[in-house]
């Protein structure tokens, strides 16, 4: 890292940070299974996402599909984002894991580390749970995917587990400050995200500072294999965050609906613009260039 690019970065002390997120976690961290009326019905009058992040949005597909399709879309959507954010979850906690079994568990940072794993657990139940009520089934990625996760979460380093929590976390905050800006949407999305958005706050700020404290102990080598394996893991996300049988649920055919919205501009502006401040971060701290430019290209991530 150059010193022009350090100069960009901020951390504060690792053990005064924790003990701010871990303050902050007592005064706002929820309980999905009682903050969240599961009981009521779902209202299919509404969207379940913001019609323009929907994949095929602006294309001449989404013109043919009913309204009714569009929103029957939108929770199938919805449903198979947060599939995969079960997974990138699961796949973080292991991570965490790992990480906090070499600490100091009598330290704020390992202390707040044991607290965002209980975190990311009850997020999980609530995406599960949010996808029961959307009628949606549990859309698991591929088995390349879910090959990679287990390498990933078994060999990941520092900046690999922080890095890859940061960039999913980015993502899934963008999309979801929209959706609880957005009054055409259903309650139960709404809700959903208030309570996701609110706490992954914390989980952002711990992994964007310690991202910055481990990068630079590594070398020059472990550097340029870090900055592949983000850009595989980042490519990998992106390319699954829509499961294909999202379009036959709403009678289009997979594959001609995955390539009208691969080749959808619309769609790749707002891909871009969804992980924009994670870009920005990796760009600051010298965690992008290098044969992985490649994927993020190819996955229209810049």
């Amino acid at each position: 890292m150059t010193a022009s690019q350090t100069r960009q970065l901020h951390t504060n002390d690792r053990e005064d940070t924790a003990a701010r997120l871990l303050r902050s976690s007592v005064k706002l961290s929820f309980d999905p299974q009682t903050e969240i009326d599961w009981d009521a019905p779902l209202d299919r009058d509404h969207y379940s996402m913001s019609p323009e992040l929907i994949s095929l949005y602006g294309t001449p597909l989404w013109d043919s599909l009913t309204e009714e399709q569009r929103r029957e879309l939108s929770r199938q959507e919805m449903a198979s984002i947060c599939s995969i954010s079960i997974w990138a979850e699961t796949i973080l906690m292991q991570m965490l894991v790992r990480r906090a079994y070499d600490g100091d568990p009598a330290s704020n940072h390992i202390q707040y580390a044991y607290t965002e794993i209980a975190d990311e657990c009850r997020h999980s139940v609530m995406f599960a749970r949010f996808i029961g009520k959307l009628g949606a089934p549990c859309y698991q990625p591929d088995l390349l995917a879910r090959f990679f996760g287990r390498v990933l979460k078994t060999v990941s380093n520092g900046p690999l587990t922080y890095s890859g929590a940061l960039f999913v976390e980015e993502l899934g905050d963008r999309l979801q400050r929209e959706v609880i800006s957005d009054d055409r949407l259903e309650p139960l999305t709404r809700a959903v995200s208030r309570i996701h958005v609110t706490e992954e706050a914390r989980h952002m700020r711990y992994a964007r500072e310690e991202l910055i404290r481990v990068w630079s102990r590594h070398t020059v080598l472990s550097r340029g294999l870090n900055r592949f394996l983000l850009a595989l893991s980042a490519y990998i996300v992106a390319t699954r965050l829509i499961h294909p049988e999202c379009y036959a649920k709403v009678g289009l055919n997979p594959r001609q609906a995955r390539r009208a919205a691969k080749r959808s501009q619309v769609r790749r502006d707002r891909t871009i613009w969804l992980v924009h401040k994670a870009v920005e971060t990796f760009t600051a701290a010298g965690l992008m260039g290098g044969p992985g430019t490649y994927l993020w290209r190819k996955a229209g991530l810049l």
